[in-house]
């Protein structure tokens, strides 16, 4: 398709081009990327050397405790990889009885990490070099030690407010006392240490060997349930991918327990609206696109979670015939509070890369919440994640708690095919905007033609709850006045700080064969190419 290459919005970034490429959060893990390709190695050691230095570069959002997955194409076919974590064994029902809601930080929060599981699975089954090579770039950071951006600083400083006082907090990411100030080196031996035993191992000291066993005596000294044989049990799966038909591409998100579907469900509801008559950022055509959200994600939060304990088929969620029905609930008119429907039986850091052998590799790993539960292991530098706060109380949801059970997961990677063909690999990091990002980042470049940077530097909006509405700074009066018009209570401006919109990275194959991608100006984006 033909871009329009203008930059209609403030960052005025240019998008990048190039034969390989590769897009992140953070300039230093994009250039561990770019060692890999420079050595051979393909997409997938790029996107995975990114994806190791990244908990050293920004653990802010991500960590070794992390969990992941991806979408790749290796220039064959499509595949699907599945790498959360589960429950705890010991995560009864009756674990959390009196209490209306899952704990947001602490011990009781900690699910298994499967972020190492899927850097095995997916270097095992299409990278090109040897493990342990992708690792010399983070455990060199983690050594040597690097500054830390202003972006980072700032949220790095939030988070020790909050959580100084969790288990290890302080004694891994608050040298001399506080967290580490912009332009500050920060270096983290005990990171080094477990970097260098995983690759050593290909994960097996961190699965069934000694970083397990350091992170279950820790949970056992805080009287926790996290033990061995939950790592132990511990698999990636390669899960496929669900689709929907969209114009003339195929748009991909993982299977369930994620909120993948959500956008799927938007874009197949936008399908049977006039979307394509109304410019992206017209009141209208805004309009169509929120209340879809709506739709989509009131069916998300009553029907998905572990896709085991699923009393809908995902399918029947992406059915045509449902999906007009809930498209003609729409009032083009007016904003609505829309509750979910029930079809008939039947059925947050991201990284895109991509190489000049077709494979295009989508990837995303995140602790959740800004570092996750707080806590952290000072033998092995290992913080771990609160997807635990995913779950629900609610005995008749599908995402009620229980042992060995994924709960629902919000970390999403996107990914576009065109007659079966890769044509764009993209993410939107932030939680609940995520599923919401990719919708607007779809039809942004689309059926709208704007570059890949400038739908990433375009203003978004998130749907909240109810009429209510966020709106990032950048919409201008009159629209936002529009909005208001039909009815959505609007709320402009920032959220929860920085990232209230999330940060996106996007690599789209252009007809040429080559390459052009952009990177989010709310985080330190970099898009590089080689």
């Amino acid at each position: 398709m033909d871009f329009d290459f203008s930059t209609p919005y403030p960052s005025q970034r240019s998008p990048v081009m190039g034969r390989n490429m590769i897009a992140t959060s953070q300039p230093l893990a994009a250039q561990a990327g770019l060692r890999m390709l420079d050595r051979g190695g393909n997409a997938v050691d790029a996107a995975l050397a990114a994806a190791i230095a990244m908990p050293v570069l920004e653990p802010t959002g991500n960590g070794l405790g992390s969990d992941a997955f991806a979408i790749l194409h290796d220039g064959a076919e499509l595949h699907g990889l599945n790498a959360s974590g589960r429950a705890p064994g010991a995560w009864t029902p009756a674990r959390f009885a009196g209490r209306d809601v899952m704990p947001e930080r602490g011990w009781e929060t900690v699910t298994v990490p499967g972020a190492v599981s899927a850097w095995v699975a997916l270097s095992e089954r299409f990278g090109a070099l040897p493990f342990e090579a992708l690792f010399e770039p983070a455990i060199d950071y983690a050594e040597r030690g690097y500054p830390v951006s202003p972006i980072i600083a700032r949220q790095w400083a939030a988070g020790a407010e909050l959580l100084a006082a969790q288990p290890g907090f302080a004694e891994v990411f608050m040298p001399g006392g506080r967290a580490p100030r912009a332009g500050e080196l920060f270096r983290a031996p005990a990171m080094a240490r477990t970097l260098r035993r995983i690759a050593e191992t290909r994960g097996e000291a961190f699965y069934r060997g000694e970083i397990a066993e350091a992170i279950a005596g820790f949970a056992r000294q805080h009287g926790a349930a996290l033990d061995e044989a939950d790592f132990a049990a511990h698999a990636a799966d390669w899960c496929g991918t669900i689709a929907q038909r969209y114009g003339a591409i195929d748009a991909h998100e993982i299977p369930p327990n994620g909120q993948g579907i959500a956008a799927l469900i938007a874009l197949g509801i936008l399908a049977h609206t006039p979307i394509r008559d109304y410019g992206p950022d017209s009141v209208i055509g805004l309009h169509l696109q929120i209340e879809a959200m709506k739709l989509a994600l009131a069916d998300t939060y009553a029907h998905v979670g572990d896709l085991a304990a699923m009393q809908v088929d995902p399918a029947a969620l992406l059915d045509d015939a449902y999906l007009r029905a809930r498209a003609k609930l729409i009032d083009t008119d007016r904003a609505g509070d829309p509750d979910h429907g029930l079809p008939g039986p039947s059925g947050t850091i991201y990284i895109s890369a991509a190489d000049a052998e077709g494979r295009m590799i989508s990837f995303i790993q995140s602790n959740y919440a800004g570092f996750g539960s707080g806590v952290v292991v000072p033998e092995v530098g290992v913080s771990l994640q609160n997807r635990g706060k995913g779950f629900s109380l609610d005995p008749s949801s599908p995402n009620h708690v229980g042992p060995g059970k994924r709960p629902f997961h919000t970390i999403i990677p996107g990914f576009v095919t065109k007659n079966g063909a890769p044509l764009t690999s993209y993410g939107v990091m932030g939680g609940p905007i995520q599923a919401q990002g990719h919708v607007q980042m779809i039809l942004r470049m689309l059926d709208f033609a704007q570059s890949p940077q400038a739908a990433s530097d375009a203003p978004r909006w998130r749907v909240l709850e109810g009429r209510r509405v966020a709106m990032e700074t950048g919409f201008d009066t009159a629209t936002l006045d529009g909005l208001a018009g039909l009815g959505h209570d609007i709320k402009c401006g920032s959220l929860e700080g920085d990232f209230s919109f999330g940060g996106a990275q996007i690599i789209h194959r252009m007809d040429n064969g080559l390459y052009v991608g952009g990177s989010d100006h709310r985080k330190d984006g970099h898009a590089a190419a080689f």
